[in-house]
C-alpha cells in the first residue's frame, strides 16, 4: 500500500524528532559541567590546563557544580530538569508520529501521549517561573525579567494548553471512530 502525503511527512518528522531526541540525550549529561565551566572558566583553564581530557573536565564540573554557588546549582538543576522534560516531550511526539505511520492516528494512545507532553510543558513553565522568582528575589533587580526564563513561562504554558486541546480532540475523534466502527 502506498503512503499518503501525511504519512510521508510524518516519516520525515519522525526522523527529525529522533535526531533531536538523540542530541538531547547526548547533551543532557554535559549540562552541569558546562554550567560549572562557564561560571569558573578562568580557574579551570589555569588549574586543569588546556590539554586535559574532556572526561576530566566533565567529572570536575559534575562533582563541583552542585556545591559551587546557588547560581550554578539553580541553573544546572533547571537545565537538567528541562532537558528531561524535553526528552519526554520528544518521545511522546515520536509515539504520536508512529501511530500516524501505522495508519491509526485517531486512537486513545495519542490522547494520552499528548496529555503527557502537556504535563511536561507545564512542568517546564513552572520551573521557569520558580527560577524567575528566585532570580528576582536573589538579585533584587528586574534583570531576570529580561532573560529566557521570562519567555519560557508563557511559551511553555501555551504549548501545554495546546497539547491539552489536541489531546481532547484526539480522544473525542477516537471515541467517534470507535462508535462509527460499531455501526454498519
Amino acid at each position: 500500500m502506498e503512503q499518503t502525503s501525511v504519512q510521508k511527512l510524518a516519516q520525515v518528522l519522525r526522523v527529525m524528532v529522533i535526531t533531536a531526541f538523540a542530541c538531547n540525550l547526548a547533551a543532557l549529561p554535559a549540562a552541569p559541567s558546562m554550567v560549572y565551566w562557564y561560571a569558573n572558566q578562568w580557574e579551570l583553564n589555569y588549574r586543569l590546563g588546556i590539554g586535559n581530557s574532556i572526561l576530566n573536565l566533565w567529572l570536575h564540573g559534575v562533582s563541583r557544580v552542585w556545591k559551587n554557588s546557588s547560581y550554578t546549582f539553580m541553573l544546572a538543576l533547571f537545565l537538567v530538569a528541562c532537558g528531561i522534560c524535553t526528552a519526554l516531550i520528544l518521545w511522546q511526539g515520536k509515539r504520536v508520529l508512529d501511530t500516524i505511520l501505522n495508519g491509526k492516528p485517531f486512537s486513545l494512545d495519542n490522547a494520552a501521549n499528548l496529555r503527557r507532553a502537556a504535563v511536561c510543558c507545564f512542568l517546564i513553565s513552572g520551573m521557569a517561573l520558580i527560577r524567575l522568582a528566585w532570580g528576582l528575589a536573589s538579585y533584587r533587580d528586574i534583570g531576570p525579567l529580561l532573560s529566557y526564563n521570562a519567555l519560557f513561562v508563557p511559551i511553555f504554558l501555551m504549548a501545554g494548553l495546546l497539547c491539552m486541546v489536541m489531546s481532547a480532540l484526539f480522544r473525542q475523534a477516537a471515541e467517534l471512530k470507535a462508535e462509527n466502527d460499531l455501526t454498519i
